[in-house]
């Protein structure tokens, strides 16, 4: 579902620059953070100002219509609230995030929680990884 369409279901007003940010976060490919949501919607609306991207993000945020991340680079990265689950992987050597689904660790962090004696209701996976030939360096 696009952001806009999301927005609209929650009830939250939609002015021409939420708009903007929204179609920006929808065409975004990487995780970006505040600043380079800034400069992309810049490029299509020059009147949109750093303070009205934050204050966006944050109510996108409190409306559980985007999901915050910080993968250890000291910056909140942003990417629509995912309609099927998944976990990241970031490449610490160019900050690369790549998206992935795994069955087997789904099952297995079922089992592991079971086994302690609880009942698994959510959770968020980060690898951290260097690529195999940076590894023995």
């Amino acid at each position: 579902m696009k952001l806009e369409e999301a927005c609209a279901k929650k009830g939250l007003r939609m002015t021409e620059q939420r708009k903007v940010i929204a179609r920006v976060l929808d065409n975004a490919h990487d995780h970006p953070d505040v600043e380079e949501l800034y400069a992309r919607a810049v490029k299509v609306d020059s009147k949109i100002s750093i303070a009205t991207v934050y204050r966006t993000v944050k109510l996108l945020e409190e409306f559980e219509i985007i999901e915050r991340h910080e993968f250890r680079d000291g910056r909140a990265r942003y990417e629509a609230v995912p309609e099927d689950h998944h976990d990241h992987l970031i490449d610490l050597k160019s900050g690369e995030v790549i998206e992935f689904a795994n069955e087997e660790i789904e099952r297995l962090q079922e089992q592991i929680a079971r086994k302690l004696g609880y009942r698994l209701v959510d959770h968020r996976l980060e690898l951290y990884c260097v690529p195999i030939d940076d590894a023995g360096k």
